[in-house]
């Protein structure tokens, strides 16, 4: 397969994971409005600091309400991560690589980028918002759906499941992170209540509540839900699900063994929490170690298989 290709692979799928991720982190913040408590506030800006948007946004915008930051992270062209900008990315790796991914992969891109264009003001205000972006997550799904139901399992599988799961594997993370930040911030006297309710939808915002119910067999805490999604092995969106994915989809390939080795650190760090009061900054900083070791796993992506002259075979 020649790099560039493989490169396009990698990236669409990166891209179409990031927008179905960005879709959830909007819609968990966006729940949880209707089910906190009256007298606790929650701040949006949060989202930018997790998303590393805080610069790029404090160009833009002067005021850090909901509307700005839900815009930005959805819609503003001048964020490359927004849902909007990630979808036109998605839309062009696509178009670039029609020769190697099933038919219909094109037809439903170009759908779903025409829908979240021209309904974009629904994701934006807050009456509309929640089913906008159901349909944006389940227009993803049924992408990511045709692929795995209609493509061999070679080289190009390879780098799509390189792509998704490191994606998957940084968001993971930075939404654990967002949770974590939102508790840290709260009174102490408002914590028991309050995790309940986040815990509970950063759980969902996964959709993984029915598989920790079934695979912990216990109520909601902070720690437990932290440990399913970081250490869970069978889960699909775990963290550890996610390295193990990478590790065998990078086995596949040639010249694999920095990318296996950078992934094995990854999952003998990976850990879960015994209590919840140990969610605190020291965790907050253990997260972002963790976002700082995949983007170094990408660039080991980048240079091993990417980086090559045209006409090269990754």
């Amino acid at each position: 397969m020649l790099s560039r290709v493989a490169e396009r692979l990698y990236w669409s799928a990166r891209y179409l994971e990031r927008v179905e991720n960005t879709a959830r982190l909007v819609s968990v913040y966006d729940d949880l409005l209707f089910d906190l408590p009256p007298d606790v506030a929650i701040s949006w800006y949060n989202l930018i600091e997790i998303n590393s948007g805080v610069e790029a946004f404090n160009q833009r915008y002067k005021v850090r309400d909901e509307r700005n930051v839900v815009k930005f992270l959805l819609a503003d062209d001048t964020n490359s991560s927004s849902l909007l900008s990630s979808l036109k990315m998605v839309r062009e790796n696509i178009r670039t690589s029609r020769d190697v991914l099933p038919g219909e992969t094109w037809e439903l891109i170009n759908e779903l980028d025409l829908f979240a264009r021209q309904n974009i003001k629904q994701g934006i205000n807050r009456s509309d918002r929640h089913a906008y972006l159901n349909i944006i997550i389940e227009g993803c799904q049924k992408i990511i759906g045709l692929m795995a139901g209609t493509m061999d399992r070679g080289a190009g599988w390879s780098f799509l499941i390189l792509g998704r799961y490191l994606e998957r594997a940084d968001m993971n993370t930075r939404i654990i992170d967002a949770a974590n930040t939102l508790m840290m911030q709260s009174q102490a006297e408002e914590n028991i209540e309050l995790g309940q309710v986040v815990w509970s939808k950063v759980l969902k915002s996964q959709s993984a509540h029915l598989s920790f119910r079934r695979t912990m067999r216990t109520s909601i805490s902070g720690a437990r839900a932290v440990t399913f999604l970081l250490t869970d092995p069978h889960f699909p969106r775990s963290q550890r699900y996610c390295l193990e994915e990478i590790k065998k989809a990078a086995a596949s390939l040639p010249r694999s063994g920095i990318v296996q080795v950078s992934a094995d650190k990854l999952l003998d760090s990976t850990h879960g929490v015994e209590h919840s009061s140990l969610l605190n900054q020291e965790f907050s900083d253990y997260l972002n170690q963790v976002q700082l070791d995949i983007i170094s796993l990408h660039h080991q992506i980048t240079e091993n298989w990417f980086n090559f002259k045209q006409g090269d075979a990754a």
